[in-house]
């Protein structure tokens, strides 16, 4: 999405860096509910711990080809060679715990869910409000890193099995895929974002 130098994203997004401004202008806040690609993200959310979104947006084709396109069914069929060949693998963040992390959440997606993906996307949009929250946030210190929605997220999430889910990282993966409309106030962003969010029925 070409736009000129004078728009205005959220204050998160680093001006003229087209990765995030691409991500920010396409995806960040879109109301998100195939289940394959929710399941994704909260993985690529959980990688990002500790670490900037810059280094995980920037291998996310990598996550994707090493964890076989993130497909629960697939990688609870991994073994202890493939989470090796994955450590070994420079397309993502070679941390131990992480990659093991990915397999552990879609066992649980299989445990909890019977596999469905469908499922699991209705679960984690339980958590969402009905219509969809509009902040009004303006610059970085009025975001909240957790919300009361969030905390309750990780709380289930982490009965079932899921690692990397704390509520910090349940709050951003609320952000990225719509479940809240945190574009800044003056983010170009935001009235298209709400539109959609009017849309979404829980």
């Amino acid at each position: 999405m070409a736009k000129s130098e004078a728009t205005i994203r959220c204050p998160w997004c680093p001006a003229g860096d087209s990765l995030y401004e691409q991500y920010h202008d396409e995806e960040w806040g879109v109301p998100e509910h195939d289940g394959l690609r929710l399941f994704e993200m909260l993985n690529l959310e959980g990688a990002q711990a500790g670490l900037s979104w810059r280094t995980i947006l920037g291998r996310r084709e990598g996550y994707r080809a090493v964890f076989e396109g993130f497909d629960p069914a697939k990688l609870i069929r991994w073994n202890e060679e493939k989470i090796l060949g994955a450590l070994q693998n420079p397309g993502i963040i070679r941390n131990r715990l992480k990659v093991r992390g990915v397999i552990k959440n879609a066992l649980a997606v299989e445990r909890h869910f019977g596999g469905d993906l469908e499922l699991f996307a209705r679960f984690v949009w339980s958590f969402a409000e009905q219509p969809i929250r509009q902040n009004n946030f303006v610059q970085m210190s009025d975001y909240p890193a957790r919300t009361e929605a969030s905390d309750r997220m990780s709380r289930e999430l982490k009965k079932m099995g899921f690692t990397f889910a704390g509520s910090t990282i349940c709050y951003a993966f609320m952000q990225a895929v719509g479940m809240v409309n945190d574009h800044s106030a003056d983010c170009f962003r935001r009235e298209p974002v709400k539109k959609l969010g009017a849309k979404v029925s829980l």
